[in-house]
Order: C-alpha cells, then sequence, then structure tokens
C-alpha cells in the first residue's frame, strides 16, 4: 500500500534531496544496517525513508538522527517522544482520545489505560528535529509530521516534498493529509492544525476596526490556499456583530447553526462583499500584488505573536511555511526563522528549557513590527 500516488522515491532522487541539505552526508546505510536498526529499537523505515537513508546518513547536526553511530538512549528517547508527548498531555492538559475507553476518575489510572492503548498506535520515526514519518514497512507517500506533544501538523505532502519545504522554502501547493490512524485525528480533528487551516490565533478583537481587520486577514489566508473551518468564520462573524460592525450578511453569519456550517463559505463572501473589502483583494496569486497580500499576513501573524494571540512557536512555524520560505527567503525574516528553529531543535525539546526561546521568538516579531514595512529584503 502506498500513502499517496507520487512515484516511489529513487536512489539519484534521494541524492538530489540531500544536495539541498546544507549538511555532512556520510556513506548510505545498508540493507544489513537498515535490519539491524529495525531489529534493535522494534520499528520499521517506510519505504521512502528506507531509500532516503540508503542514499546518505545526513549528519552535523543534533538534529538529524545517527542510525549508524549515535547514541542508543537518544535514539530510544526519539522513537518515543511522540507517544510520551501524548502522555504528557493526557497528565497535564486533560487530553484523551476519543476512541479510549471513558477517562478514570485518577490521572495515574488514566496514565495507565492511555499506556495501554498508546501500545497499539502506528510508530512514528523521526527524520529531523521532531519532524517524524510513519513506520510502515513496504509504504511511501506519507507526509511528514511536525510532532510536539499533541500539537501535530503536517509539514509536506511526503518526504520530497517536506525536504525542499523546510530546506529549500518552496512551498507545496497540494493539500496534504494524514494517512495514519490515531495520529490523523490530532491533524484533521484534534489539537493539532494542518499548516493549510488557518492561524491557531485566540479571539483578540477590541474594537470594530480589528474585528473587519480580522476578516480581511481570514480572506487572504483563504487566498494563499489555507483552507477554514465553518467555525472560525462564525466566529469572526459574531465578533465583528458584537462590536458593532454593520453589514446585512453579518447576522447570518454569526447566526449559522452546525446544520448550516456548509453555507459559512458563501455568506463569509457576501460579509466582505458588503464591508468592501473585496475589491482590495489580489485577483489572483501570482505578481506583486499577491507578495503584497503575502507580506500583510506576515504582519499579521506577527502582530498576534506579540499580543499573545498566538504562540510563538507555532506563529514562528507558520511565517517560516508561508512567509520566509513563499517569498523567496527575505533575510530579514532569517533571525525570527532561525529563532524558530532554535525553539524546535531537539536538544531544546529534551531539556524542556524552550520559554527564553519563545520570548526571543517575540521580542524579534516586535522588533520587525517596529521596524519599515515591508521590511527591507
Amino acid at each position: 500500500m502506498n500513502a499517496s500516488p507520487t512515484p516511489p522515491l529513487t536512489l539519484d532522487a534521494a541524492r538530489a534531496l540531500q544536495g539541498m541539505l546544507r549538511t555532512e552526508i556520510g556513506p548510505g546505510l545498508t540493507e544489513r544496517e537498515l535490519d539491524a536498526v529495525e531489529t534493535r529499537f522494534g520499528f520499521t523505515f517506510s519505504a521512502d525513508h528506507r531509500v532516503f537513508l540508503s542514499a546518505g546518513l545526513p549528519h552535523g547536526s543534533s538534529r538529524w538522527p545517527d542510525w549508524r553511530d549515535g547514541d542508543p538512549g537518544d535514539l530510544a528517547e526519539r522513537l518515543a517522544w511522540p507517544v510520551e508527548g501524548v502522555l504528557f498531555d493526557v497528565e497535564h492538559n486533560v487530553f484523551w482520545h476519543p476512541a479510549w475507553p471513558s477517562r478514570p476518575t485518577e490521572t495515574s489510572e488514566a496514565l495507565r489505560v492511555a499506556r495501554t492503548e498508546l501500545k497499539s498506535v502506528p510508530q512514528l520515526v523521526p527524520v529531523y528535529g521532531h519532524r517524524y514519518l510513519p513506520g510502515t514497512a513496504g509504504e511511501y507517500g506519507h507526509p511528514v509530521l511536525s510532532v510536539y506533544q499533541t500539537d501535530i501538523i503536517l509539514y509536506g505532502n511526503d518526504l520530497t516534498d517536506y525536504i525542499q519545504h523546510e530546506f529549500v522554502g518552496r512551498a507545496s501547493g497540494l493539500l496534504a493529509h494524514a494517512t495514519v490512524d490515531f495520529w490523523s485525528y490530532f491533524v484533521e480533528g484534534g489539537p493539532g492544525i494542518d499548516v493549510s487551516l488557518p492561524t491557531p490565533f485566540s479571539p483578540y478583537a477590541t474594537t470594530a476596526q480589528e474585528a473587519v481587520d480580522c476578516i480581511r486577514m481570514l480572506a487572504l489566508e483563504r487566498l494563499i490556499g489555507r483552507r477554514h473551518r465553518p467555525e472560525q468564520l462564525i466566529e469572526a462573524g459574531l465578533t465583528a456583530l458584537v462590536l458593532d460592525v454593520e453589514t446585512e450578511s453579518l447576522p447570518l453569519l454569526a447566526g449559522l447553526s452546525r446544520s448550516e456550517h456548509e453555507q459559512a463559505d458563501a455568506v463569509f463572501d457576501q460579509v466582505l462583499d458588503e464591508l468592501g473589502l473585496l475589491q482590495d483583494l489580489p485577483a489572483d496569486t501570482t505578481g506583486l500584488p499577491w507578495e503584497v497580500a503575502r507580506w500583510e499576513l506576515v504582519r499579521w501573524w506577527l502582530r498576534l505573536i506579540v499580543n499573545g494571540s498566538l504562540a510563538p512557536g507555532a506563529g514562528g512555524d507558520l511565517i517560516t511555511y508561508e512567509g520566509w520560505g513563499a517569498l523567496a527567503k527575505p533575510q530579514t525574516l532569517r533571525p525570527l526563522v532561525d529563532q524558530t528553529a532554535a525553539y524546535n531543535d531537539w536538544a531544546a525539546i529534551r531539556l524542556g528549557d524552550r520559554e527564553p526561546l519563545a520570548d526571543s521568538i517575540v521580542e524579534e516579531a516586535r522588533r520587525l513590527l517596529d521596524g519599515p514595512w515591508p521590511p527591507q529584503r
């Protein structure tokens, strides 16, 4: 079974991808070495991951797992990280998967039940830092997942798309979907987000103008290909209505029931038209108007980070993916991208010392907002 219709990864294609990494590449793992790793740690590499490691073994950074000479304890921790992250949220953030039996009242018993349930979930195998591929023998084309506790997002349609995204800044125009049981829940129905979905920000508008600005930003997000859940459009409409924004269709949008969610996009378009926002949007996603719109979104995401409506790590990832990469890697955004990478570094995650790194993202966001806009390249 293959997870996507993309052709299998070849050794030549894998070597070409590794040429994009800007890191040291050692000799590839032999079939015997790959089999030994799988036997030692009790998992299987997916077919494309196996080909990638056969072509060459990236090293020179602690973010790359060293399957040949790495510390076994470190590799075991990386393999356990996704499950341990879920257990952390079970203990500290009241997470409970809907397919599990009813949650016990005592936390210790809840953890015991969760551990039992998690023994049967598909293994995730580290690719780089906290980016993971499902470990499914003989399969290829699975999306790459970025995993931090139950904040799990799609970071590439497949291994090739992920490398181009993470290391080249080339965002794919395709929409990826999670393909593996259990982990798909977090991307498509749980607390995690798909990178094509709207910004995971908390409502913040306190004035009519802020509410209208939020509606415009949601429209710009949709223009660049980010899907919206109906609830977010409805919430934006309700916030605007409460703050005395007046249009004929706004009460209709704000009052849509769950059974009417399929109408949200159409009613949202009516609200945009009545607010006079439609004519201000770029006609398509080519040329200068699109670039201007993308910079507008970057500025909005920076504001959300600074005002606390968007978590620094999530905001940094979003700007890296949808801003820095899509805008041909402007140098002015590079410090924020580097700080986000430091925040996502495996060592920082394992040590749990990320608060100062989050603060640095906020400070860089504030610095960018205080300068000219768009910032000079």
